[in-house]
């Protein structure tokens, strides 16, 4: 390995190996088993209500309300749509569509997860190319060492620049 550079890893690279992208299952509760049920209950009822099924349930439901609103008057529809139908069926209607708005955001997650493991694996392959440029540079400068180098047989410096005339020779 070459002497000019010493890699140095970050951390989370070897943490995130392990690790893999984040899921649900890693959000939920752990230490209680209340804590668990209450999380295992939540995701059963939220999974259940947030179906379209459930929404044209709770449609017909609200409807079979609805004949004796219409015979209390307007103020009675009006109190039947805001407070019956619409929470009933939006409510289930709201969750399918967060549901779905969830999947497109977990594989947009994924995605980028598999992204930015992509960019890290090119990282790490530069490194080993700069790496193995590093030994065979010191290989040359080695090799050249052993020769004499006359000023005019120098190098260039990286950014192509001619290197300049020493002050006691004529610049030509």
């Amino acid at each position: 390995m070459s002497t000019i550079f010493e890699h140095k890893p970050h951390p989370y690279i070897e943490e995130r190996k392990t690790r893999g992208p984040s899921k649900v299952s890693d959000q939920l509760p752990k230490d209680s088993a209340s804590g668990r049920f209450n999380s295992w209950l939540a995701i059963k009822i939220t999974s259940a209500v947030g179906t379209m099924w459930c929404a044209y349930a709770f449609a017909v439901l609200a409807l079979i309300s609805l004949p004796d609103a219409i015979k209390h008057g307007r103020a009675t529809i009006i109190s039947w749509i805001a407070q019956t139908f619409l929470q009933l069926v939006l409510l289930s209607i709201i969750i399918v569509g967060q549901n779905i708005l969830s999947a497109a955001s977990d594989k947009r997650s994924e995605a980028t997860y598999k992204d930015a493991d992509a960019i890290l694996q090119e990282a790490l392959q530069i490194q080993k190319h700069l790496e193995a440029q590093d030994r065979a540079i010191e290989q040359v400068l080695s090799t050249m060492g052993a020769l004499p180098v006359s000023p005019a047989q120098a190098v260039a410096p990286i950014d192509g620049a001619l290197p300049e005339a020493p002050p006691d020779s004529p610049a030509g």
